[in-house]
């Protein structure tokens, strides 16, 4: 269910020229901003890779968003208008874990009309091939696109996250590392996530299933 009335939200939903249907500003955002909650049912990572291979899902899109190596949210069931937030890869929101919950705040102030994205990151393993690039291919149009919506090639120094079985996940929110899945062109998980601080919300985004959240301090 929606976290609060959607008219008291600073965005609304309809169509975008990245995908599908996306979030706009319907007034002035300020950097830092919460904007919403990322809400749906919790469930595990199986279960998540379970429900998108029954689904059959021969397309990229996933509203699996993981929390940690234990708990991912599918915002398909029970989810709100934070669903339909579109991806890019240089975003202008981004998805923090606090407390086990996952909340999107703006990175810098935005006027009204702007588009929020934030980084999904889906989850990159060392067995993706440029075919599994192609298939998660990005639209964002920045000029700092990467080119597909699966997260950096980690460099050698920095491999925290664990390796993947199958169904990518988005993972845009920073946290801790969360447990990843082979990115099939089944079920998908943003890992984009971080963990920041409550004092640093204009920060960067990492790791969610859609992994894409960081971890806020206490």
């Amino acid at each position: 269910m929606p976290t609060r009335s959607a008219s008291s939200l600073p965005f609304e939903i309809r169509k975008s020229d990245i995908q599908g249907r996306g979030a706009f500003a319907t007034r002035r955002i300020r950097a830092g901003q919460r904007l919403i909650e990322y809400t749906g049912e919790r469930i595990t990572p199986e279960e998540g890779d379970r429900r998108y291979e029954e689904d059959g899902m021969g397309r990229h899109h996933t509203f699996l968003f993981t929390v940690d190596e234990d708990t991912c949210i599918d915002g398909k069931r029970g989810g709100n208008e934070s669903r339909f937030i579109n991806h890019a890869c240089d975003p202008n929101c981004e998805a923090v874990i606090e407390d086990g919950r996952i909340f999107i705040y703006a990175k810098k102030a935005m006027a009204p009309g702007t588009e929020l994205t934030y980084d999904y990151q889906y989850e990159r393993t060392p067995e993706h091939t440029k075919e599994d690039e192609e298939f998660y291919r990005c639209l964002c149009g920045s000029p700092k696109c990467r080119g597909t919506i699966l997260a950096p090639p980690k460099r050698k120094r920095a491999a925290a996250k664990k390796g993947a079985k199958k169904g990518a996940k988005k993972s845009s929110a920073k946290n801790g590392g969360t447990k990843t899945s082979r990115a099939k062109q089944v079920g998908a998980k943003k890992t984009g996530a971080k963990t920041g601080s409550a004092a640093k919300r204009g920060a960067k985004k990492a790791g969610a299933k859609k992994a894409g959240a960081k971890r806020a301090r206490a």
